[in-house]
């Protein structure tokens, strides 16, 4: 299993030269690679390949770029440039967002997501492949061939309902995750990633496992920070249905919380999972959690 970073929000007033800072730290640390969501701030494809560009080696990935407010030739074309930029290192995640996000904040329909995603792969995929794209869908159409450079990234999707990984499993690469436990890991998104990939002929699909981490010896104390800091995710559908499957109530109960040895036991849990890569978020007692994880590199 790959151990990952997520890189913090940059507040600062040099926002790129921070990121870039952040994504220099992961490298020299030994990380495998360096992740980057795309919420309200920077834009994720941008900054990366602008603040990556100086720290050679890491992979760096989006988790994740949402599809609706940009066509998905439009995204391959931005992926690929910034793929040029970082030399081949780009993972690009995509995922659906969020009903309240889709139509309240940006007025597009949310109607029949699975279909919307479906039909965006068959786009942006081939696309990102530098082949010629004619797709005549019912809500996304393309005729176009892009002679951009960086063509070949690997493509991720957000993918917690069945269907989403199915595509997951028998289109793209694979699938990354947020705010979702060891259990609803082994018992649902492995087996349903899985079976997809192998009935399409594909390779074993990665599994990339984003969870917030804090090393402590006041667990109770963690879980409480946890469920305050990333309390929004326990209100979201989606994320809000993981937790559900997982048997908990919120956030901080699948945060990978406790002492060194206690979190490397739910580490080692996750990996016989069936997680590829690991993504750690530190939200708390940073220096102790990277000391321990950097005894996984």
């Amino acid at each position: 299993m790959r151990i990952g970073l997520f890189l913090n929000e940059p507040t600062g007033p040099d926002p790129i030269k921070e990121l870039g800072d952040g994504i220099a730290e992961a490298s020299d640390a030994g990380f495998a690679s360096a992740w980057m969501s795309h919420i309200f701030g920077l834009d994720a494809l941008t900054a990366l390949a602008v603040a990556g560009a100086r720290t050679p080696g890491i992979e760096l990935g989006t988790a994740v770029v949402p599809t609706y407010p940009r066509h998905p030739a439009a995204l391959a074309q931005q992926a690929m440039t910034a793929n040029a930029a970082l030399g081949g290192r780009l993972t690009l995640g995509i995922g659906l967002s969020h009903q309240v996000v889709i139509e309240n904040m940006f007025g597009y329909s949310f109607e029949r997501p699975a279909r919307h995603m479906a039909e965006y792969l068959d786009i942006l995929l081939p696309a990102t492949r530098g082949e010629h794209v004619h797709v005549e869908g019912e809500t996304l159409k393309a005729d176009i061939r892009l002679s951009t450079p960086g063509a070949g990234m690997p493509v991720l999707i957000a993918a917690l309902a069945p269907r989403m990984l199915k595509l997951a499993g028998s289109r793209a690469d694979g699938t990354v995750l947020w705010m979702t436990g060891p259990r609803t890991v082994t018992e649902h998104v492995v087996p349903a990633i899985t079976a997809a990939a192998e009935e399409a002929g594909r390779p074993r699909p990665r599994v990339v496992c984003a969870l917030p981490v804090c090393v402590t010896d006041d667990t109770e104390a963690a879980r409480a920070r946890a469920d305050e800091v990333f309390s929004m995710y326990g209100q979201l559908p989606s994320y809000r249905a993981m937790l559900d499957k997982e048997g908990v109530s919120g956030p901080g109960e699948v945060a990978v919380v406790g002492d060194e040895d206690s979190v490397l036991a739910q580490l080692e849990e996750l990996r016989r999972a069936g997680v590829t890569d690991f993504v750690a978020s530190p939200y708390s007692k940073r220096e102790r959690t990277l000391a321990l994880l950097g005894r996984l590199l």
